[in-house]
């Protein structure tokens, strides 16, 4: 189960939860509790300082507002300043063949637990951290050439559960820090 919801929001009758001591706890889906399912966290953070090569992990990030994360190849004044995986995408393919995968070998950015990124909709603002605020601009990618992933295993999950972001509040982010929807377009 995620814990975003999704389009049809009758199907999700459980979320996961994270509490405060980082645990991770199944709750049945109710009114009480309907803010948490909007709530993940980063589970990785990578950059890079060339295109074409998985990206390097990094226990910390600086967001720079209309800009991306400092350092990393992808930053620029566009659209995808800043791109973003769900871990659990990252199992899929671990579980086609490829079990030493890790966050980044996708050229990702941030690698979340616990939100179902691909149903997020363009223009959805999300925090991360304690004041970073990113707007969803684009969900997925053309793959123009296939990737060494694809070639190993004859998939690749970026161009279709990948989602890339701009930065409308810069600040300073870390493993382990929260991810927040902060309105749902």
């Amino acid at each position: 189960m995620g814990t975003m919801l999704g389009k049809d929001r009758t199907q999700i009758s459980q979320i996961k939860q994270i509490n405060s001591d980082n645990s991770i706890c199944e709750n049945p889906l109710n009114q009480s509790n309907l803010r948490s399912i909007a709530i993940g966290r980063i589970a990785a953070l990578s950059i890079s300082k060339k295109k074409g090569i998985p990206k390097s992990n990094v226990q910390y990030a600086k967001l720079i507002e209309n800009w991306g994360i400092d350092g990393d190849i992808h930053a620029g004044n566009w659209h995808r300043q800043v791109s973003f995986l769900a871990f659990e995408s990252i199992t899929k393919m671990q579980e086609k063949g490829l079990p030493n995968l890790r966050p980044g070998a996708f050229a990702e950015n941030i690698t979340t637990e616990f939100i179902e990124l691909p149903s997020l909709e363009i223009g959805t603002k999300i925090k991360v951290g304690k004041e970073a605020i990113l707007e969803i601009s684009q969900i997925g990618k053309e793959c123009h050439s296939k990737c060494a992933i694809y070639f190993k295993v004859g998939d690749c999950v970026m161009p279709r559960e990948g989602i890339f972001g701009r930065v409308i509040r810069g600040g300073d982010i870390f493993v382990g820090d929260q991810i927040e929807i902060v309105n749902i377009q």
